[in-house]
């Protein structure tokens, strides 16, 4: 999967549009990993329907809220829009941890024609050996959602397989009625610590952030986290 963006420069879909412009990131960001190409348009209307299952789909795999440890899963928007604008617009209803190619990136159109995408929305799904193993997930995601994944992963024989629901998730683990309320406590009681920290990092500095900002922020030292981990591990 690495060898498809090598040479390419790959956008986060965050504030500041960071750039994945050097081999040693692209590794890092997709060796042994899912790769997800979504190609869609912001004026098509079954693409705006769809994008709101996608984004919830990525983030029940990929947040820590609802995963121990995120899903070994890329998700890369491949925009088909008419205009730049159009796409900024669209970028903004999926999830702030995918990746996408600049507007004026002509690789865009060599995807579609390689993956011989003849209609939109299309997903394919990309073994880490470049192997297609879905030519348009669509239809899967939407109606078995992310337990999909799973079945993926097997096909794709991921060296490290690190998919883990959170308990609160699984109705098969609950042992009573107080349970969920219980496990919902101690989920308020972390969370009130992640924020302790945060406030303390935040010391000193000026400015602040909040709602979608804060999020994005989690998410970026998650990922951050991550991709150390992969490093460490080569």
């Amino acid at each position: 999967m690495v060898d498809l963006f090598m040479d390419k420069i790959l956008v986060k879909n965050n504030k500041d549009r960071d750039e994945l412009d050097t081999e040693r990131e692209i590794v890092l960001r997709l060796q042994n990993r899912i790769l997800m190409l979504f190609f869609g348009s912001g004026d098509c209307e079954r693409c705006q329907d769809f994008a709101p299952t996608l984004k919830d789909f990525y983030k029940q795999l990929t947040d820590e809220f609802y995963v121990e440890r995120a899903a070994q899963l890329v998700l890369i928007y491949v925009s088909l829009d008419d205009s730049e604008d159009q796409q900024d617009k669209f970028l903004k209803e999926l999830p702030k941890r995918c990746l996408f190619l600049n507007y004026e990136d002509p690789y865009r159109k060599e995807l579609g024609l390689m993956f011989e995408v003849e209609e939109v929305p299309t997903v394919v799904v990309v073994r880490p050996d470049c192997s297609v193993l879905l030519a348009n997930a669509v239809t899967e995601i939407t109606e078995l959602g992310p337990d999909c994944y799973r079945n993926w992963q097997e096909a794709s024989e991921i060296i490290d397989r690190n998919f883990e629901l959170h308990e609160e998730f699984d109705e098969n683990k609950s042992r009573s009625l107080t349970d969920p309320l219980r496990r919902m406590k101690y989920k308020v009681k972390d969370e009130k610590k992640k924020k302790k920290k945060k406030n303390k990092k935040k010391k000193g500095f000026l400015g602040g952030g909040g709602g979608d900002e804060e999020e994005e922020d989690e998410g970026e030292v998650a990922e951050d986290e991550e991709d150390n981990k992969a490093e460490k591990s080569h």
